[in-house]
């Protein structure tokens, strides 16, 4: 007869298992002892958040106030491993240049490819003519949507000023079914799975 601990870590929380012996069939019987410790870690968060999107890059962008919210996809650049502008490279007849004004506010949604981050941008978007940025944002995938390079005159440099977040991380079914055996209700760590964040 004995005893056992083991220990199920998931993303944000942590859960200890205790098993007791059952002394009339001498099989271990499990009870489970279920702590949870918060790790919604704005900045950790924060540093997930710029990771995917330098990986992942597509961010559905919309103009606050403006057709009804429409977005559209767009490919995001950014320099560095987090924080700083969001970069989108896109042309002089897309919508979007029409209707923005200076410093128009901005609504984005971002999904990340594997589906366990997600993120509610928001933030200043206005037009960059800046030559220095294009030159340093220019690669073989830009290059190919314009015929004329960078001086190409359709081609248009927008710039997104993102001061605020909402992000989500996303648990998979096996970590919510686990948790479920374990007496663990998935939805009490909705809490702990959501934060808003600055971004500047």
């Amino acid at each position: 007869m004995g005893s056992c601990c083991r220990g199920v870590q998931t993303r944000m929380r942590i859960i200890t298992c205790r098993g007791q012996p059952d002394f009339q069939t001498g099989a271990v019987a499990y009870t489970y002892a279920c702590s949870g410790i918060t790790m919604a870690d704005p900045n950790e968060l924060q540093e997930k958040f710029w990771k995917a999107l330098k990986s992942d890059r597509t961010v559905m962008l919309g103009l606050d106030g403006v057709e009804d919210g429409h977005a559209r996809p767009m490919t995001a650049q950014i320099e560095g491993d987090s924080g700083g502008p969001i970069w989108f490279f896109t042309s002089k007849d897309n919508a979007l240049i029409a209707m923005l004004g200076q410093g128009r506010r901005v609504i984005g949604a971002f999904s990340s490819k594997g589906h366990d981050l997600f993120a509610s941008i928001s933030g200043s978007l206005r037009e960059d003519t800046d030559q220095t940025v294009i030159e340093r944002l220019w690669n073989p995938y830009v290059a190919a949507w314009y015929e004329g390079g960078k001086d190409d005159p359709k081609l248009a440099l927008l710039r997104l000023d993102a001061d605020h977040a909402q992000i989500w991380l996303n648990e998979s079914s096996l970590l919510a079914g686990i948790k479920v055996l374990l007496g663990v209700d998935p939805k009490k760590d909705y809490q702990d799975n959501v934060a808003d964040v600055p971004l500047r």
